[in-house]
């Protein structure tokens, strides 16, 4: 029997088991509240799993790459590091046309947290320089995937000449990971089954209500950016229908994200969904860390968003050359936002400063900030890493289509590696 459920277990779409777990947590949450501490475990271990399979693989794919490295690979990196950049900017200039829509006051009353931000956006970039030479074993522990990305290039490289047998020892061990990889994925229903009985039991509802208008103004931002903005931009580079792609990376990656809420857990799910688009691995091995560093749409919304909701709350008049100075800001800011604790909240200080807004006020918005994190950075983190597959997909089905060799059946995902 117990084969049996394994074997049904495998052989069902892992979407479909992904709902039931959202389900089950969700009433074990209302109806079995005492159970939620028992059950959260399976959410932390599944978090756990990812991140700590995550730097290992971006290390090994990284170095793999750069060794059997083709120039073909090399020349779609750039198209690619440009669709972040520039998706990340058009993504404020969003979010500010929305606050002047629908302008935002506070309550400014929370306690200010805890927490230094950094001084300016020199200090966020000087930072984000520095974890470029951080020493590879603490980037490894770390996490520093700015750190881990420079370090596997360098090693790549230098294995370029290397003998045939240690190139594909290489490739193997890079197999070796994939898999591990793919195991772990497979536990995702379970996974999401806890980290939603947890995020429902701990959190519930409640804590948002009072802040209804700037989560309206978040949200509108950020589904504007991922269902309008996005295909758009995906459209005039591929000429074809967008939303079939669009749709896949929602599904089968801003889910994952939503719930993890960590661009660095999602960076093994979107490289298997990579994997079942058949996009180019020396590519995708590369594109998808470094999108999960600097390809911030949803973190430079956020900064934006409540820096302008601080400015309107102490009635400071915005014009259009320095709302434009505010998206240039956002968009430093998100790209370095991965080198500073506590994300994009701590970059709203450096944005504020562009309104003379002080630290004290700025800090009360960032406690704002933490009060509606639950949804908005849930939001947020879908956004950003959905995106990482969707311009690296984007980028290489331009080049198919320019060779007239795309087709629709490219846009979605095939069923291997389920």
């Amino acid at each position: 029997m117990l084969k049996g459920i394994i074997k049904k277990y495998q052989e069902t779409a892992l979407i479909q088991l992904i709902i039931v777990g959202l389900v089950l947590g969700i009433l074990v949450a209302v109806f079995a509240p005492q159970a939620v501490p028992a059950v959260a475990i399976l959410g932390d271990l599944f978090v756990r799993a990812l991140k700590g399979v995550a730097p290992l693989l971006v290390f090994i794919l990284v170095m793999n790459a750069m060794a059997q490295k083709t120039e073909d690979a090399g020349a779609q990196m750039k198209p690619i590091v440009r669709l972040y950049v520039f998706a990340t900017f058009f993504a404020s200039v969003v979010a500010v046309g929305y606050s002047f829509a629908f302008p935002t006051e506070l309550t400014l009353q929370v306690a200010d947290a805890k927490v230094a931000p950094p001084s300016g956006i020199l200090e966020v970039l000087h930072n984000l320089v520095l974890s470029v030479v951080d020493n590879p074993v603490n980037a490894l522990v770390k996490a520093n995937y700015i750190g881990i990305l420079a370090w596997a290039a360098l090693a790549g490289v230098a294995l370029q000449h290397a003998g045939e047998t240690t190139k594909t020892a290489l490739s193997d061990l890079a197999r070796m990971i994939t898999q591990i990889v793919q195991w772990v994925i497979r536990f995702a229903p379970f996974g999401i089954f806890g980290l939603v009985a947890n995020a429902i039991g701990t959190n519930g509802l409640g804590a948002l209500l009072g802040y209804a208008q700037l989560l309206a103004v978040l949200l509108a931002a950020f589904f504007s950016v991922a269902l309008i903005m996005n295909p758009l931009i995906v459209y005039l580079h591929i000429h074809r229908n967008p939303y079939p792609l669009v749709w896949t990376t929602l599904k089968e990656s801003g889910i994952y994200a939503f719930f993890t809420r960590s661009s660095a857990a999602n960076i093994p799910v979107n490289m298997s969904l990579c994997k079942r688009l058949g996009l180019n691995e020396d590519v995708y091995s590369i594109s998808i860390p470094l999108g999960a560093t600097i390809n911030m749409s949803g973190a430079a919304i956020t900064i934006a968003v409540l820096s302008l909701a601080a400015a309107h709350t102490l009635g400071v008049a915005v014009d259009l050359p320095t709302a434009l100075l505010l998206c240039i800001v956002s968009t430093l800011g998100a790209c370095g936002a991965s080198g500073v604790a506590g994300g994009s909240l701590l970059l709203i200080p450096v944005a504020c400063s562009s309104f003379g807004i002080s630290n004290d006020i700025a800090m009360q918005v960032v406690g704002v900030g933490f009060i509606i994190g639950v949804l908005q950075d849930a939001c947020e983190t879908a956004l950003n890493s959905s995106t990482d597959v969707l311009f690296t997909a984007t980028a290489e089905f331009a080049q198919r289509a320019k060779e007239g060799t795309l087709t629709a059946d490219d846009l979605v995902p095939s069923a291997r590696e389920q």
